[in-house]
């Protein structure tokens, strides 16, 4: 007989037997990323989102109802959304929760309105949709099931089997729709995560035995998915990552809403790991593994008052109590925050996303507040951003992704946010990010500065040098493994077999007539005085613009450019 509705409890095995599929098939999602670069990261980012929904899904438990499931997944992909990809995922997430959040069961019509109200928040979260991407494979998958919804088909079994079937098909056409990934020879790697989600659902459903442990997901805290929060404890005691078990009750005194749940969701997260935190009516049940427990009640007293406190140090081998909180760390992390949040917040602040210790060091003296360790080679996910938001005391923050793949996150991460505003400047480059800084004037507006800032970006050309991790044709130009290339704002700009050969065709090819100044920064793979000739040989063939030569310590790109 064939099945024509699920529940909870099989969604909630689906959706774990899902992204456990997408984690097994990251590595290969990542190398078909068009570009040869060695930080290829579409699976990645994709697979570091959905863990953090299956890790918040996975404490719930056996008997969670389809609400709790549906917020555990919303939320946790939400906050851990990295990359466009992630940030999309998400909000497929989203919209096909927004819809079944209120069912018992879930029928093929529910299903299809489901998959119509994902693929509608996705477009609405993209500025400029693109087809051939995975948003063209979530909406060919939601077409088919609407129209197998009208057929009246009532088989659940054959209703998955084709909506699959049609995604992986949507996905063969993408090359057709994208010229670049044509001459890569590849479909789309957001797509393919997006088919891999769905393939591993289905054999869940199927009742195929799947292992579900997500050891090796690569994410800060990620340990083995389990029914009780009990065996999630277990992990982190073998890991021991964070070594205070703390747990608590907060008798709200204000409103907790989602966006506040989030928020605080997003907060834990940023300071430990195996997270419980469940809102009923008026008290908030909260678990959270972390170093210190302080920040932890710190944050909640702002909720409401506490009870049932326990704190466990997991380093102990007997776990004692902490059950002198005087005199001690968790008094001292208290007084510190709390010393900190009573300073009066300045009008101002920044956040740059940003990666080497010479890049770092050059943000932080333009007066950038928090810098996040990350960009091309590890987006940070939304969570991150409001953990960095929190740590900077502005009524305004202004951030800086610095990466065209870290913009959607940021723009997530500034819908959540309630306490602070945050503007993002949608810098693609670090040379951009370091402009929208230097032009930032204290005496002018909010608004004043945004637009200064963003219109002093577009001035800025960027070039970067690294090497290829595969061969490809692309813009043209035959790349072999292990070739150096120079990549601009728009893409291949140079190819060739020598670094600094390479780096000069770059910036040749991003020199304008009214150009002035050209910006050098070297990464952790050269030596300065390979950096100074380069620079001598640039100033010889420009001597009409100025030339800056700085150590950026970034690492994968050789050289970092810009042209202005």
């Amino acid at each position: 007989m064939s099945l024509q509705q699920i529940d909870a409890k099989m969604l909630s095995k689906m959706f774990l037997a899902g992204a456990k599929n997408l984690e097994n098939k990251k590595e290969w999602i990542n190398e078909l990323n068009v570009f040869p670069v060695p930080d290829g990261d579409t699976g990645t980012n994709m697979t570091m989102t959905i863990m953090s929904a299956a890790r918040e899904l996975s404490a719930l438990g056996e008997d969670a109802d389809m609400e709790s499931i549906c917020k555990a997944i919303s939320s946790g992909s939400l906050r851990g959304a990295r990359g466009n990809s992630g940030v999309i995922l998400s909000q497929l997430f989203r919209g096909f929760t927004k819809r079944i959040k209120t069912e018992t069961v879930l029928t093929i019509p529910v299903f299809a309105e489901a998959f119509d109200k994902a693929v509608e928040t996705a477009y609405k979260a993209v500025m400029k949709p693109k087809e051939g991407t995975i948003l063209t494979v979530a909406r060919g998958a939601a077409d088919r099931a609407k129209a197998l919804a009208e057929e009246g088909t009532a088989d659940l079994e054959r209703f998955f089997s084709e909506i699959i079937n049609h995604a992986k098909y949507v996905l063969s056409q993408t090359p057709e729709m994208l010229p670049v990934l044509k001459q890569a020879g590849v479909v789309d790697s957001g797509g393919q995560g997006l088919v891999e989600v769905l393939s591993g659902a289905y054999d869940a459903f199927l009742g195929k035995e799947i292992s579900l442990s997500f050891a090796n997901s690569g994410e800060k805290g990620a340990g083995t998915v389990s029914a009780v929060d009990s065996s999630m404890k277990a992990q982190a005691e073998a890991e021991i990552k964070f070594g205070y078990c703390t747990e608590f009750i907060i008798m709200l005194e204000k409103a907790f809403n989602i966006k506040t749940e989030m928020d605080f969701k997003a907060y834990l997260e940023s300071i430990g790991d195996s997270i419980v935190c469940v809102a009923d009516e008026d008290v908030v049940k909260v678990h959270v593994h972390t170093n210190d427990p302080g920040l932890a009640i710190q944050k909640a007293l702002k909720y409401g008052a506490l009870s049932n406190l326990k704190i466990d140090n997991m380093r102990l081998e007997h776990q004692e109590k902490l059950f002198k909180m005087s005199g001690g760390k968790v008094e001292a992390a208290q007084h510190s925050a709390a010393e900190s949040a009573a300073q009066p917040p300045k009008e101002f602040g920044f956040i740059a996303v940003s990666t080497g210790e010479g890049m770092n060091e050059i943000f932080k003296s333009l007066g950038v507040d928090h810098i996040i360790e990350g960009g091309q080679t590890m987006n940070p996910s939304t969570a991150d951003i409001l953990d960095a938001v929190e740590k900077v005391n502005a009524r305004t923050v202004f951030i800086l992704p610095n990466n065209k793949n870290i913009i959607l996150a940021a723009n997530q991460a500034a819908e959540l946010c309630t306490e602070k505003d945050l503007l993002v400047i949608p810098t693609k480059t670090i040379p951009q990010g370091i402009t929208a800084v230097i032009n930032f004037v204290p005496e002018l507006s909010v608004g004043e500065n945004e637009e200064t800032m963003l219109s002093e970006i577009g001035n800025v050309s960027t070039g970067q040098v690294t090497y290829a991790v595969h061969d490809a044709v692309i813009d043209g130009k035959e790349i072999k493994k292990g070739d150096y290339m120079g990549i601009g704002d728009s893409g291949i700009l140079a190819v060739g077999g020598e670094i600094e050969g390479v780096a000069r065709d770059t910036v040749a090819e991003m020199m304008a007539e009214d150009s002035e100044l050209i910006s050098i920064y070297y990464g952790g793979d050269v030596k300065p005085e390979e950096a100074e000739a380069f620079r001598a040989k640039v100033a010889e063939k420009y001597p009409n613009c100025d030339i800056e030569l700085q150590y950026g310590g970034q690492p994968i790109y050789y050289y970092v450019m810009s042209v202005e």
